[in-house]
């Protein structure tokens, strides 16, 4: 843990980097303790494999979560130490802010920012989906936040990041709704002039790039993928993987691969918006969403392409070929997961599975022909 203790430092080049200054600190353990009512479980916000987030307040007022480790491990402090160090080298408008972290003896604990409107999550498929919070005009405002966070891990923070687990439950929401993607602790540092690592796999069913879950191939590009997928998500409302009728289940992308094949974009749309959307915002969000779920990485767009289109300051993306369609006539790749895999999806409501080191190979996906 001593690399903890240091001072973290970033080189910034995006001026949205500068929004935010870094001020975290050690909490110590009691402190933690008095904030979170000793870890109540009427504060608790969450939980995942990792262990328990629970809402605090600190004695001046300022409103906490705080991510407590479950179980102590060799694997889960390499976790924990990966996911502050990142924290602590990153400052950006749409990035989650660290507070601040504490380990004493096996307690592993990583304070941030309190979000009010806590994740995409609940208001696509969880606690608030039924509030109707989520306005057009907001939807565009996610995508275009959490697309300027991931474009400053991919480009402007040295060395490159790559998150790994792009999804709706890690695109958190402040007061305003302004996206802060979270949860870095499956995050690659990646070395200057590396086009790619190779490691185990890891991440979520649904949203996971074809060459990462077949070989562990990970670069920018499967964070990209994984965006599309968030988009499609966030324009229709569905989960990356829904029941379909009794016995079987389907992605996202085969649900929607027809509807974008037919330039049929308004039957994407989620019904809860009532037909309250803009339409030519709807075509950009549906092309970019289209151009970063290609399975050939090589066909994705990066990042800070793909904030340019859903800002509508890159044209020329509209003219890009895919899979040697004019964009006029739109198609996306679609990979069907092996049928084992996708009952192991238990949560068809409302998360989604998380893949461990081996639970992905060459032969649970298969790419389905044009």
């Amino acid at each position: 843990m001593e690399r903890l203790g240091r001072c973290f430092c970033v080189r910034h080049r995006d001026k949205n980097a500068a929004a935010k200054v870094s001020n975290w600190r050690i909490f110590s353990l009691k402190e933690l303790h008095s904030a979170t009512n000793n870890f109540n479980y009427d504060n608790k916000l969450g939980e995942g494999g990792f262990g328990s987030v629970y809402w605090g307040q600190l004695w001046d007022g300022s409103q906490i979560a705080v991510k407590r480790l479950k179980v102590w491990s060799t694997k889960a402090e390499m976790e924990f130490a990966v996911e502050v160090e990142i924290l602590g080298r990153v400052r950006h408008k749409n990035l989650l802010s660290l507070r601040g972290y504490c380990a004493e003896g096996q307690e592993r604990l990583i304070v941030y920012d309190y979000m009010p409107n806590l994740s995409l999550l609940s208001h696509l498929h969880g606690q608030f989906a039924g509030d109707s919070n989520l306005h057009w005009e907001r939807r565009m405002k996610i995508a275009i936040g959490s697309a300027e966070g991931l474009a400053y891990l991919h480009h402007y923070a040295m060395p490159h990041i790559i998150h790994r687990d792009v999804k709706a439950s890690n695109v958190l929401l402040d007061s305003n709704f302004e996206a802060q993607v979270a949860d870095f602790g499956f995050a690659k540092l990646i070395p200057e002039g590396a086009t790619h690592v190779t490691t185990r796999v890891k991440g979520t069913l649904g949203y996971l790039a074809p060459e990462y879950a077949m070989w562990g191939k990970v670069s920018e590009s499967c964070d990209v993928y994984s965006f599309g997928i968030l988009l499609l998500e966030l324009i229709s409302g569905k989960k990356p993987i829904e029941k379909h009728g009794q016995a079987t289940k389907r992605t996202i992308v085969e649900w929607a691969a027809p509807l974008v094949f037919q330039g049929k974009f308004n039957e994407l749309v989620d019904p809860k918006l009532k037909g309250n959307f803009d339409g030519s915002e709807l075509r950009k969000i549906v092309q970019a969403a289209t151009l970063c779920a290609q399975n050939a990485p090589e066909n994705r767009p990066t990042m800070i392409e793909i904030v340019r289109m859903l800002k509508g300051e890159a044209v020329e993306m509209v003219s890009k070929s895919v899979n040697g369609h004019h964009a006029e006539t739109l198609e996306l790749d679609v990979v069907k997961y092996d049928e084992q895999l996708m009952e192991e999806d238990t949560n068809s409501a409302p998360g989604l599975t998380t893949f461990g080191e081996a639970a992905a190979n060459q032969h649970k996906l298969t790419k389905v022909p044009s």
